[in-house]
């Protein structure tokens, strides 16, 4: 009989559950009389009798599964069957004795979400659909809605779990994605596979005329079956729902997204879900792949200005195949997201089609170089793949590979070690490209001496003169060096009064200061350099300064820094280095402090960390004493922290200050809490050096400082084996009182500061050397640079800079190329104070370096009310708080 909306419908369980059946009634009477007991009027029942037609539920299930429309019974009893056939598909079945030991097959177990759908759909029944009284009874009682929708669900499990193949095999849904002229489709290729026999496939469409024996090894109930699998597959990937509305699934059609869908998200979910999809061959299971490109310069291979705006294009490829520029024009036409393109579908997103037809757009050489270094190009706020063009890629493979050695110039009056023969020849190769460099040598391995050979170098090029920028106290060690080294070269200073310019000869050096350049800035400019250099180029690591913007304006054919601190307190220092001698690699200095130094310094965000680490590699040189062909030409250094105790005087005023400071900093906010918090450092550091200091005092100095008593006790023993030693502090009011406790004690000594002319400097740097004095107190400032002192066998840092590279500066006066004896390297630390539990941190930073973090004590003044009471309170030694950290080191 048909099943029209006035059909009505109810199951009759039974024993064992597969011979349940559905009784059905309507328009059209049957052979089978059931009785029912319906409600009257009012509160009244009546029982009656319908002529009905009953359905095994092995014929009826697949009915059921397919039904969509009807009376509200049959759609609740086809929303009943549904869920049951789900717990079969989700194996929630089990086998259980049956009356005379019969095995079957029930529901269950059932979790919270089943207990709860079995309670909606029994109350979703109408009273027809539950109408079944309970035989054998004489009062009227009826079967519970919620107990038929159990029975169903038992039954459903014994029908399909029971009636499956014949030999035991698990069936398997398989779908293909078949090609339809402009489109595609599931058409006709639903089928049902056995697992067991992956050789028997039965088509969908095929199921009603397949041989019996066939149809038998898929079992009884092929077709309820196949429901099931469309259902399960359903629920994985939606659009096959739409099968569902017709007895037997049959032809699906498919619209561009849904294709897709499934060749994103779908087909992953669908072999989750046992289903297996087969493709035609004509698609593409790989997207269009789109990369960034420019066109190649006209300067011919190699040649490439960072100067040079190039004109962006996108380059666009399938494979292992890259289109052509009228594939791509049609892809920017396309209004769809699959094309046939080359004899096959690809596919085209939504995005893609945005950026092929955005406007065309300029990049800068130096950007493009970037680009072609990372392998990505920065577009708004996402990374792209970039494809070099020739010219580009061959200047990429120039800097990535060693060039030839370059043989050192017969002027040079010295035998270069191999490391700094490499040197020499990745400057003549970098500055011959005309991309400049960053020679950042540890303090001591003789950067002086490679930047004279490639004078010399170039000179036999024709290159022109060279300009040297240095601080002001090392002029006379810039002059001496060429001299002894390259005395065949004109070196004249730009430096004092009457100083001029006039007949620079084009073999000359020429040196000058940072302050001169400040001052006549204009005057160097009108020379024509063929090199700049800038000695300690950290001193222009402020790109807003005076001197950083007199020195973009010198001209010169090719620009060199020379520094061993390339970051010296944060990652803008590299970038003002950089964008100099290579304007514009890391792009503007906003758009470098945004996509560069806030991700690596805050974020420690290891992608910008890479990227940054890739763009410059190639224009920074970095060697370190530690390296493995440079350790040998060095002797051991040891270093050593030495841990004091604060007097009593010396507890009593670091609590004091602790407890008036931080009384002010709780109330302040913005700028003034962390002036506020610098003062405190500053006040404490005093205090664990010495009162006096902190006081303002000119004495007495005995027995008021643990530091004071452990210095003299390490200078006696120093002293005694007849060693000189370098003495670092930051402050000069303590080189100061130092001094003057040795001279009471007799002890020779000299200070350095920055009060100290040229001059003076070189003279006190030559007594030192020939032993005349051997105590050499300098300001970490003064004394930290530019400077050789290696007679000195011992380094003492008297405070902390809590800076390790401007540390390591100061003891590499002493540990540096031309010392032939080992270094010791002592740090006095006060126990249980701020400058302990400092110092566990700087042994992160050290390491943290080598990933371009921020030094210095910034991330100090960034820390809570609570942190920074935990930092700088008086408390037991040894003692250092892990959750104080630097916000750059914080996730």
């Amino acid at each position: 009989m048909d099943w029209s909306g006035t059909t009505r419908a109810i199951f009759v369980p039974s024993e064992p559950p597969r011979d349940g059946v559905l009784a059905v009634w309507g328009d059209e009477p049957g052979p089978t009389p059931v009785e029912l007991v319906l409600p009257g009027a009012g509160r009244s029942v009546h029982r009656t009798r319908v002529e009905a037609h009953v359905l095994p539920l092995a014929d009826a299930l697949p009915r059921l599964l397919a039904a969509g429309d009807g009376s509200p019974g049959l759609r609740a009893w086809s929303a009943a069957v549904a869920a049951g056939a789900d717990l079969v598909s989700r194996g929630r079945v089990r086998p259980v004795p049956g009356p005379g030991e019969v095995a079957a097959w029930r529901a269950g177990p059932l979790d919270r979400a089943d207990e709860e759908l079995l309670r909606d759909l029994a109350a979703a029944l109408p009273p027809e659909a539950h109408a079944l009284p309970l035989s054998g009874l004489k009062r009227i009682r009826l079967h519970s809605p919620e107990t038929l929708v159990r029975a169903l669900w038992d039954a459903t499990a014994d029908v399909l779990a029971g009636g499956g193949a014949a030999d035991g095999a698990q069936l398997q849904l398989r779908v293909e994605v078949r090609e339809t002229g402009d489109g595609f489709a599931f058409a006709g290729v639903l089928a049902l596979r056995s697992r067991a026999d992956p050789s028997l496939v039965v088509d969908a469409a095929a199921l009603p005329a397949a041989p019996a024996a066939v149809r038998s090894r898929f079992g009884g109930q092929v077709q309820a079956q196949l429901l099931v699998a469309v259902r399960r597959a359903a629920r994985a990937w939606a659009p096959l729902g739409r099968l569902l509305g017709a007895a037997a699934p049959a032809e699906l059609s498919l619209d561009d997204t849904e294709v897709v869908e499934l060749l994103d998200d779908g087909r992953g979910a669908l072999a989750a879900a046992g289903v297996e999809v087969l493709w035609p061959s004509g698609l593409a299971a790989e997207p269009v792949r789109v990369r960034a490109s420019v066109t190649p310069s006209p300067g011919g291979e190699g040649v490439f200005r960072l100067s040079e705006l190039l004109r962006f294009r996108w380059q666009l490829s399938v494979g292992e195949q890259t289109l052509t520029d009228a594939e791509v024009t049609a892809l920017a036409e396309a209004k769809r997201p699959l094309v046939r393109l080359r004899g096959r579908w690809v596919r085209v997103d939504d995005a893609l089609l945005s950026r092929l037809r955005g406007t065309r757009r300029a990049v800068t050489g130096a950007r493009a170089l970037a680009a072609a270094l990372t392998g990505e190009l920065e577009l708004g706020d996402e990374h792209v793949d970039f494809a070099a063009p020739p010219a580009l890629a061959g200047l990429v493979a120039r800097l990535r590979v060693p060039g030839e050695p370059v043989e050192p110039d017969a002027g040079l009056q010295a035998t270069l070690r191999p490391y700094q023969r490499a040197g020499v020849s990745w400057l003549a190769r970098m500055t011959e490209l005309g991309l400049g460099g960053v020679l950042a040598d540890d303090m001591g391995l003789g950067k002086t001496i490679q930047l004279i050979a490639l004078h010399l170098h170039r000179r036999a090029l024709g290159a022109g003169p060279t300009l040297v920028l240095c601080p002001m106290s090392l002029l006379g060690n810039w002059e001496r060096e060429v001299a002894r080294f390259a005395p065949t070269v004109p070196v004249r200073r730009f430096h004092g009064g009457g100083r001029h310019l006039t007949g620079v000869k084009p073999d000359e050096i020429v040196l000058a200061t940072y302050g001169v350049l400040r001052r006549d800035g204009a005057a160097l400019s009108e020379v024509d350099w063929g090199l700049v250099a800038a000695d300690e180029a950290q001193h222009v690591k402020n790109p807003q300064s005076v001197t950083a913007g007199q020195l973009r304006r010198v001209p010169a054919a090719a620009r060199v820094a020379l520094t061993g601190t390339p970051v010296e307190n944060r990652l803008t220092d590299l970038w003002s280095i950089l964008d100099w001698t290579t304007p514009g690699l890391l792009g503007t200095l906003e758009h470098f402090r945004c996509t560069t130094v806030r991700p690596v310094e805050r974020h420690r965000d290891a992608a910008a960390a890479d990227r940054l680490a890739a763009t410059v590699r190639p224009f920074l040189l970095r060697r370190r004493k530690t390296d493995p062909d440079i350790a040998p030409e060095l002797p051991r250094k040891t270093e050593t922290d030495r841990y004091v105790p604060l007097t009593a005087e010396q507890a009593t005023l670091y609590e004091a200050v602790v407890r008036e400071n931080l009384a002010v900093i709780r109330e302040s906010r913005g700028v003034r809490r962390r002036g506020q918090v610098l003062k405190l450092l500053t006040e404490l550091k005093q205090i664990c050096n010495h009162p006096a200091q902190y006081l303002k005092e000119t004495g007495p100095l005995p027995g008021r400082s643990g530091k004071l008593a452990a210095f003299e006790e390490l200078l006696d023993v120093i002293l005694d084996e007849g060693e000189s030693v370098l003495v670092f502090s930051q402050y000069v009011r303590l080189c100061r009182l130092l001094a003057a406790r040795l001279g009471e004690r007799g002890v020779p000594v000299q200070l350095l500061s920055g009060a100290d002319r040229a001059g003076e400097r070189e003279v006190k740097v030559a007594r030192f050397q020939r032993g005349d004095v051997p105590v050499f107190l300098l300001s970490l400032k003064a004394g930290g640079v530019g400077l050789n002192l290696t007679r000195a066998t011992h380094v003492i840092h008297y405070d902390r800079w809590w800076n390790p590279a401007v540390e390591d500066q100061a003891t590499d006066r002493a540990h540096r190329i031309g010392q032939d004896r080992p270094v010791q390297v002592h740090r006095l630390v006060a126990e249980g104070t701020v400058e302990e539990r400092v110092a566990a941190v700087l042994a992160g930073k050290r390491r943290l370096a080598e990933g371009v973090v921020g030094s210095g004590e910034d991330w100090i003044t960034d820390l809570s009310d609570e942190e920074l009471t935990t930092l700088v309170r008086l408390g037991e030694p040894g003692r250092a708080p892990a959750q104080v950290r630097p916000r750059s080191q914080r996730r």
